[in-house]
């Protein structure tokens, strides 16, 4: 197992690539369930999270082309089988998403239940009642959902008490390849949901509204392969902002959506970084004067995403004064908090609230990463602590950043991966 050692007190400096996101990317792979032709997607992150749906499909019968490069190929022909094990769903949660269009396609599928989360329990609830919602009979045995639908889905009108990204994904899924017109309202509107949807357009799906929060879906009959290209990393990109506000120096962020955090960018002009942006680039700039407190509310999309509530906090650790962060998606986010104490941070947590009060300076420590978006947290810390910072657990940071220590080293960080 390896860590992450960090020497802090470097400015950054340089220019970083955004990968194509990990959110999106893992759905778009279960779209070659979808179709016997040929699914080539670029701008693929190479992650453990897309390893892991890699191995899956490739177990129910798709053969899968990682290559070298940013390009994966995905091809279903036929698939050998519909159940996707335990032991193969549980190193991911999203690859619960399998069920609807192996369900789909052929009108049998067997999942395990995913289990419960580091941030909270997000059960699949949602998930199942729309699959049942469009005609499919649904069993739970033994941990896993049986779903059956012998005459093929149909489409339905499904209204989600709250908004679930996961739960709008697989409604999507399952719903192109049913009979008649499905309606979903109240859905999410992420960037992900609507690369996905132009993704599922581009094979012969029918589906408006994407981005909106009704979406129609008009089912079809049979799906035509597809060349996709994986929308840019908002929450990387996010993070890499962060990180060079909290460290300092200047930061040029290349290959990015910058509409697809509008949430962001105000915040950290608030806190003290200057925001430069054009078509496909952003700059962050911060010469080392003080970090001003922000309150922050995590919101659904289009607020403040949950993904980067963390990474925020660790720049509001450096604040001249007391900032409020409300974590209002997943409960369990702030397991960060105690980890950042450690490198000196004066944090108080008080159910889904947590006051920071900035301290003049953090100092290196051992810290363990306890998720994905928590490491990267502790990672923008540590550039800016003093002395060595190191990060155990990693494999939580390697489910969705690609070579962050290549991205950050290039920019004049002293940061390394080291065996543990």
């Amino acid at each position: 197992m390896d860590k992450i050692v960090i020497e802090g007190g470097h400015q950054l400096e340089g220019d970083i690539q955004v990968s194509g996101a990990k959110n999106s990317a893992i759905k778009l792979m279960a779209v070659c369930l979808l179709t016997d032709e040929l699914v080539t997607l670029t701008n693929m992150p190479r992650l453990r999270d897309t390893r892991s749906m890699a191995g899956l499909l490739e177990h129910m019968g798709v053969k899968v082309d990682a290559g070298e490069g940013s390009t994966m190929t995905l091809h279903a022909k036929s698939l050998t089988s519909t159940t996707a094990p335990y032991d193969l769903v549980r190193k991911m949660r999203a690859s619960f998403n399998v069920l609807g269009p192996t369900l789909a396609r052929e009108g049998a599928a067997k999942v395990s239940l995913p289990g419960g989360c580091a941030i909270g329990a997000r059960p699949v609830d949602l998930h199942l009642k729309a699959l049942e919602a469009l005609g499919a009979d649904i069993v739970l045995d033994e941990g896993y959902v049986i779903a059956t639908a012998k005459n093929g889905l149909t489409g339905g009108e499904i209204t989600f008490p709250f908004i679930s990204v996961g739960a709008t994904e697989h409604a999507v899924l399952a719903a192109v390849l049913a009979k008649g017109t499905t309606v979903l309202s109240n859905v999410a509107r992420e960037p992900e949901i609507v690369d996905l949807a132009n993704c599922l357009n581009a094979m012969g799906a029918k589906i408006e509204g994407a981005g909106r929060s009704e979406m129609t879906i008009t089912g079809v009959s049979k799906l035509s392969g597809v060349e996709h290209a994986v929308v840019p990393d908002r929450i990387e990109a996010g993070t890499y902002a962060l990180a060079a506000a909290t460290a300092g120096g200047k930061v040029r962020l290349r290959g990015i959506r910058h509409d697809h955090l509008g949430s962001l960018w105000p915040l950290i002009a608030q806190a003290g970084a200057h925001v430069s942006m054009d078509e496909n680039t952003v700059t962050i700039e911060r010469d080392g004067g003080l970090i001003k407190p922000v309150d922050l509310d995590t919101q659904a999309y289009p607020g403040f995403p949950t993904d980067l509530q963390a990474q925020f906090m660790a720049l509001m650790c450096l604040a001249d004064g007391v900032s409020i962060i409300r974590e209002n998606i997943f409960e369990n986010r702030f397991m960060h908090c105690p980890e950042l104490t450690r490198m000196g941070a004066d944090i108080t947590v008080t159910g889904r609230e947590a006051i920071v009060r900035g301290v003049k300076a953090l100092r290196g420590a051992q810290v363990m990463a306890t998720d994905l978006r928590a490491s990267a947290s502790l990672i923008a810390a540590g550039l800016a602590a003093k002395g060595q910072t190191h990060v155990g657990r990693v494999y939580h940071l390697d489910r969705g950043f690609e070579h962050i220590e290549v991205k950050l080293g290039q920019c004049g960080a002293k940061i390394s991966r080291v065996p543990e």
